[in-house]
């Protein structure tokens, strides 16, 4: 596949009109970094994006797991999960903010990436079998979807998705979407 910019503006487009959860997606992508970068949220505020990550999937993701992930997540003290959110914006690369946020239950690697799309939209973007499929048919990564993906995969992931980003001139999230569009019509 010849990963374009028309093909991604094509696909994001169809996110926007197909996917459910798009109007409180962006709604929270337009609202939720300033917060999350001032300290001004509350518990439902983070809660909501760990359900984002596992919803998006329309049930195509375990139920027994989502519902284990969301109750570990929310075993977090408030603090703690303040403290992680902190430590995660002021890292100085991905590779910190993630460990930052994996130190809370139920927070393994791909859920902190979706936290961290909420954090910073520019800098990050959330990590999924369906995304990277997307970025392997376009030859922007050569190795299958890995069964528990590590901070280095996710490093990968994420060098791929700003490299295609920038040549393709857009933003990461419509990039991310666009992949997860491509994913899902093969």
């Amino acid at each position: 596949m010849d990963l374009t910019r028309d093909l991604v503006e094509e696909k994001a487009a169809e996110y926007a009109e197909e996917e459910p959860l798009f109007m409180v997606e962006a709604q929270e992508l337009e609202g939720l970094p300033s917060a999350l970068a001032a300290g001004e949220y509350g518990r439902r505020d983070v809660e909501w994006v760990i359900q984002w990550f596992y919803r998006r999937y329309l049930g195509e993701y375990p139920d027994r797991s989502r519902r284990d992930g969301e109750s570990a997540y929310r075993e977090n003290d408030f603090e703690a999960v303040r403290d992680a959110i902190a430590d995660a914006i002021e890292a100085d690369n991905s590779r910190e903010a993630v460990h930052a946020l994996t130190g809370l239950s139920g927070v393994d690697v791909a859920v902190a990436s979706a936290v961290l799309q909420f954090v910073d939209p520019e800098r990050f973007v959330v990590l999924g079998p369906h995304e990277w499929a997307a970025l392997v048919e376009a030859g922007a990564l050569d190795r299958p979807y890995p069964d528990d993906p590590d901070v280095d995969d996710y490093g990968t992931y994420l060098d791929a998705c700003r490299s295609a980003a920038e040549r393709l001139d857009c933003d990461m999230v419509t990039l991310q979407r666009a992949l997860w569009r491509l994913s899902r019509s093969r």
